[in-house]
């Protein structure tokens, strides 16, 4: 199985508390998702975010429509949260959130380890198709998340790096 990494850092100029319960409300995932992912939640096995949430959706790759389960297994407020897929279009998928408090600024990084399902044929498609629809929907995010937090009063500035096993 070839594992993908994506890396991305992001700076916030908001409390670790404000941009973590940002984060931990599965609810604004729709507001970041890019509109051609057709991102819907369809379901979360709880009210609040906690280790053991498992979250399901609807999302569109491609206009394919695809059922995705993930499940909330790392739970460290305010510093980190990992969510894995349980079912979905992955063979893996493990993205882990690291919040770090500088002053009243906080560094976001995230990290998605991936692989996907169909052999050979999967690392054809990774090559032709998948990372470059990762890299968008992850520049997507950063731009909606810099706006979300602009709309509020500041200013937000990533840098973004793609690397790991596998990366093309």
């Amino acid at each position: 199985m070839k594992i993908y990494t994506l890396r991305q850092e992001q700076w916030i100029a908001r409390p670790i508390d404000k941009v973590f319960a940002f984060f931990s409300d599965a609810r604004n995932l729709e507001a970041i998702t890019p509109p051609w992912v057709g991102f819907k939640i369809l379901s979360m096995s709880s009210d609040a975010t906690v280790e053991g949430t498992e979250i399901c959706y609807q999302i569109r790759l491609h206009g394919i429509p695809i059922q995705w389960r993930t499940e909330i297994i790392k739970w460290d407020p305010p510093y980190s949260f990992v969510d894995v897929q349980r079912s979905g279009p992955y063979k893996l998928w493990e993205h882990t959130h690291r919040f770090e408090a500088h002053g009243d600024r906080t560094k976001m990084n995230d990290e998605v380890r991936y692989a996907l399902p169909f052999g050979v044929l999967g690392r054809v498609a990774h090559r032709l198709i998948v990372s470059a629809d990762v890299r968008k929907i992850f520049e997507y995010r950063r731009g909606r998340i810099d706006e979300y937090f602009a709309t509020r009063g500041v200013a937000t500035r990533g840098v973004a790096t793609c690397g790991g096993a596998g990366v093309s």
